[in-house]
């Protein structure tokens, strides 16, 4: 009974006297091991640290992941000093603190892998803390049961109880190690495809398009490697996956077409590299920045922050204006009227000066005016101009270029006329005023 119940049997050598000494070979043990391996963990940042190794390794979350080697060092310590002091004496205080450190290893572990998958840009939302709580939770009652003697009991009922699946009678103990093994492999999978999605986004030497590509095939090959390795544990055998198959293949016709083919649209996109985020682009309503582009959608911003998430099929069976696909060469154009008495070459060469003098218009080709019309109120100009900055949005750079041609025209005198318009009013009824202005000049009808 005292082989089964480690609490019990740690209480027995209590009992028996602290000053027995096998407890305090299992004392001196037991901290040297916890000092041991909070001493490892603290070197091997420092060492990461002082070989400049934290940044790059970052990528990968080793800066967090220090943090579960220091109770997972001192687990394996415990293990050695339990196995060696065993062939000598009782070893029963050894026997408790293993699971206590060993849950304490297992809570970190699980912590860093969920926020590693799911908040990798940020704090957990209150869904990753109730589910953090419950799974330390599940942690310490396992733990507890263990150093109780229940744990044997529990498996024993676990493995006794069957459900009806099918035709089949499967216990409880084989259904709970089947979520656990799929869990467990598929959060491994996600953190393995995080952690490679942001190395590959650093590397510089490929495409843009291509990284997000190579990033999202990877993780999806390690899914499912994760899934099917994780039922071959079980013992399911994956002959059945056909009938998945061909429910999926049924689903996919009765209505899934537009879902898959925006998937389908997503990986054209990334290849043909017709797309690439940073691009300023248009399509049918919708015109912005692209920051994101998924495999199902991508994301435009617009100028005023506005984010818009236009489906992947748009954007390959429709027509996108992309204004930096092969260069960011962008023209634009503003338009300005002057009286009629204006010098015309004077005020050409003003507003050609006026737009090279503004920081963002490109040197070449240099800003051009022309005379577009001659309009009932002046002479109707415009001046284009090229910016190689199309992400930065038109409208500033326009703003600074009508101020520069505003000064430009103060300063040379040169007046923008105001809209002219003349009434006349014909007929018998028509009543003659004198032209200078008299206090009922407003109220003549």
């Amino acid at each position: 009974m005292t082989q089964q119940v480690p609490l019990l049997n740690l209480l027995s050598d209590v009992a028996g006297g602290m000053r027995d000494p096998a407890m305090l070979w299992q004392v001196g043990v037991l901290l040297a091991c916890i000092a041991t391996g909070w001493l490892l963990a603290r070197l091997l940042r420092a060492w990461l640290i002082e070989r400049n190794l934290l940044s790059s390794a970052a990528s990968f979350g080793v800066e967090s992941l220090v943090r579960v080697l220091a109770p997972l060092m001192v687990v394996l310590l415990l293990a050695f000093g339990q196995h060696f002091l065993a062939k000598w004496q009782s070893v029963h205080l050894l026997g408790v603190a293993l699971p206590l450190f060993g849950s304490l290893a297992i809570i970190r572990a699980g912590f860093y892998l969920l926020r590693r998958v799911f908040a990798r840009h940020g704090q957990g939302g209150v869904v990753m803390l109730t589910f953090e709580k419950i799974f330390a939770a599940l942690v310490w009652l396992g733990v507890a049961l263990y150093i109780t003697g229940w744990w044997p009991d529990l498996l024993h009922y676990l493995d006794n109880t069957t459900l009806p699946l099918g035709r089949h009678q499967v216990s409880i103990a084989v259904i709970l190690q089947a979520i656990f093994s799929v869990a467990v492999l598929l959060m491994l999978a996600l953190w393995a495809g995080a952690a490679l999605e942001e190395r590959l986004m650093r590397v510089e030497g490929l495409h843009s398009s291509l990284r997000v590509v190579m990033a999202r095939m990877a993780r999806a090959v390690l899914i499912l490697v994760s899934l099917l390795v994780s039922l071959s544990l079980v013992g399911i055998d994956l002959t059945v996956l056909s009938v998945f198959g061909g429910a999926l293949g049924v689903g996919l016709g009765l209505g899934l077409q537009k879902i898959t083919s925006n998937y389908v649209s997503g990986f054209i996109i990334l290849l043909d590299r017709s797309l690439s985020i940073g691009d300023m682009i248009s399509v049918d309503k919708y015109a912005g920045r692209v920051t994101h582009i998924n495999t199902r959608y991508t994301v435009l911003q617009g100028g005023d922050g506005v984010e818009s998430v236009v489906p992947n099929e748009m954007l390959v069976s429709g027509a996108v204006q992309n204004y930096s696909l092969s260069n960011k060469m962008m023209r634009v154009a503003t338009q300005i009227s002057v009286a009629y008495d204006s010098d015309l070459d004077l005020v050409l060469g003003l507003l050609e000066t006026a737009a090279s003098s503004i920081e963002r218009v490109a040197e070449t080709p240099s800003p051009m005016a022309m005379l577009l019309r001659f309009g009932a109120d002046g002479l109707e100009l415009e001046v284009g101009f090229w910016i190689n900055d199309p992400e930065n949005g038109r409208g500033g750079v326009a703003s600074d270029v009508n101020r520069a041609i505003w000064r430009a025209l103060q300063a040379h005198q040169i007046a923008v006329p105001y809209p002219q318009r003349e009434i006349r009013i014909l007929g018998p009824a028509a009543i003659v005023c004198d032209a200078s202005p008299t206090p009922n000049a407003a109220e003549t009808r």
